[in-house]
């Protein structure tokens, strides 16, 4: 029997419009019955071929509103329809389903997933990624990097507790 490589995407950007802003983080959990692997590209090494060779061999990704915000990102920055190459699953409908509502962090809370930085938001991500830009801020980036790995692992955590 084979098992389904699963992968739990996010990503981290410089704004809310593909148009005007870039992807500075894609965060990538990729997880079968037997390996997990997480993996995160970050800044330059955000390319086309990086995406598609960390998603290699996955069944389905899921995400959390993946279908109103990182797949369109994704496709318009870096012209791969991830939608189109993989079975995608957004978890905000099957949320929806179930009558939980609002953003991914307010689904956290109400499902009681723990989550460690909870200060940290869209919004602060954006200023942690110009503060480590901009001021050479390692412990910017490396909190950022732990808000994305937080986001991506509690992806996994949201599917178990709905499906």
């Amino acid at each position: 029997m084979k098992y389904p490589l699963e992968a739990y995407l996010d990503i981290e950007t410089t704004g809310l419009s593909p148009v005007y802003s870039e992807i500075t983080v894609v965060g990538i959990h990729r997880v079968d019955r037997y390996n997990v692997k997480f993996i995160q590209l970050v800044g330059e090494d955000v390319t086309t071929d990086s995406i598609l060779e960390a998603l290699e061999g996955v069944d389905v990704i899921y995400t959390y509103n993946g279908s109103g915000f990182d797949l369109p990102f994704i496709h318009s920055c870096m012209g791969i329809n991830l939608a189109e190459i993989f079975k995608h699953h957004d978890l905000m409908y099957d949320c929806w389903r179930s009558n939980l509502y609002g953003g991914f962090k307010a689904v956290e809370r109400q499902l009681r997933i723990p989550r460690r930085l909870k200060e940290i938001n869209g919004y602060e991500a954006v200023r942690l990624w110009w503060k480590y830009v901009n001021d050479f801020d390692e412990d910017a980036l490396t909190t950022l990097l732990e808000y994305n790995k937080e986001d991506v692992l509690n992806l996994k955590a949201l599917k178990e507790r709905l499906l």
